[in-house]
């Protein structure tokens, strides 16, 4: 019997580093050992839920923090839960917000929905992954259901969020509707009967909701676990497609390898820590051979490889090394300039030449006209170019780069 009990702590254990590794906060974490120690004696699977509305069609590498930690869960024997939020996109979530978010239409959601979905595949194990949509128990409530729902919680409590304490002080309007949200994201963890919930940090008051009502109705509180915001390319804001600084999942092999390459190298391991499926002990001994003298653009090409592979394949992620180093003999210098610039979008000859690169405009579409100007990796070969917001890699001839950030 004693070997049994160390054999169940030793793995409880090794779920709790799990659960641990590279997170914000875990509330609260002697629940969640109790949790574990249950599931470990009793071989029932833990309800581990992560819900995402789907208010644009594409994922990036942002979103896939929470999904890598899902994957984690997973394998170590958990059932995950993913949870497509298309009832509340249709209210709008006030997360984070200083403005009142619109609402998606049915067909957005749908549309979004299945791209999710199909994105999230690549990081999760679909034939273990349980999907759910959370119009099954939100459209049966009705009016008078919603009433019984709104009952459970006090509008000074609701007030105590900061997004609404900020507008209110600030006289922003606040509708009715958006204290719905919180609501119907916390009965998901009812209707789900949830062990764990999962969610960025700006998600905590969203996933403390959950842990109240299910008190509320009766039963065992989920416990919760946020994960940080991933930092963009820009290395200052979270990764975000308004601000221009995301990796995008489905970018092609090239551009994302690119992109992953031009991080700075502090934020390299910050990735390695969110994004990348090694263990902690061998990201703290490739670090310890940076710190004694390795370049240490070897381990960010041992990133961007893993990464890209995960999205695109092996051989895709070969050959965007080959091609990146076919380029520019060894890929992006170590001493490769960054350049902020404004007024996007930019013609791709004022472009280059503000991030001094070319000497003119002229000389700029020149170089276009003779296929020596890449952006990320892909060749510009339209003089005509209006380059949109966001954080590239831009390469003039062989030589000349220059990491650009276009606001």
């Amino acid at each position: 019997m004693r070997q049994d009990l160390t054999e169940i702590e030793d793995s409880v254990r090794h779920a709790l580093d799990v659960t641990l590794r590279g997170c914000e906060e875990l509330l609260p974490q002697p629940e969640w050992v109790g949790k574990l120690q249950r599931s470990q004696r009793t071989g029932q699977p833990l309800r581990i839920k992560l819900g995402l509305d789907p208010t644009a069609p594409d994922i990036h590498l942002g979103h896939t923090v929470v999904l890598n930690k899902m994957r984690q869960l997973q394998d170590l024997g958990h059932q995950v839960i993913f949870l497509i939020g298309d009832f509340t996109s249709t209210i709008g979530d006030p997360s984070g917000r200083n403005t009142t978010r619109p609402p998606l239409t049915p067909e957005q959601i749908k549309v979004n929905a299945e791209t999710y979905y199909r994105q999230a595949s690549l990081v999760l194990d679909p034939a273990r992954t349980e999907i759910r949509y959370n119009s099954e128990w939100c459209d049966p409530l009705g009016a008078r259901g919603m009433i019984g729902l709104a009952s459970r919680y006090t509008v000074a409590r609701m007030m105590e969020r900061d997004d609404f304490t900020k507008r209110f002080k600030a006289g922003t309007p606040i509708s009715v509707h958006e204290f719905l949200y919180p609501l119907m994201q916390g009965y998901d963890s009812v209707a789900l009967k949830s062990d764990l919930e999962l969610g960025g940090t700006d998600q905590k008051f969203n996933l403390l909701m959950g842990r109240h009502l299910q008190q509320e109705y009766g039963q065992e509180p989920q416990c919760i676990l946020t994960m940080p915001l991933l930092v963009g390319l820009d290395g200052v804001e979270k990764m975000s497609k308004s601000k221009g600084n995301y990796i995008g999942i489905s970018e092609p092999a090239n551009a994302m390898f690119a992109k992953l390459l031009s991080i700075s190298d502090d934020l390299m391991w910050t990735y390695f820590t969110l994004l990348s499926f090694r263990s902690e002990a061998e990201i703290a001994a490739l670090k310890a051979e940076v710190e004694a003298g390795r370049n240490p653009k070897d381990a960010k090409v041992m990133l961007a490889k893993e990464i890209t592979a995960r999205f695109h394949g092996a051989a895709a992620a070969d050959g965007a090394e080959q091609d990146f180093q076919n380029r520019s003999k060894g890929g992006i210098p170590d001493d490769i300039p960054e350049i902020a610039l404004s007024g996007a979008p930019l013609g791709i000859g004022a472009l280059l030449k503000q991030a001094n690169l070319v000497a003119s405009s002229s000389e700029g579409l020149r170089m276009v006209e003779q296929g020596g100007v890449r952006i990320d990796g892909a060749v510009v070969s339209d003089k005509g170019l209006k380059v949109e917001a966001g954080t590239f890699v831009v390469q003039v001839g062989k030589r000349k780069f220059a990491k650009v950030t276009l606001g």
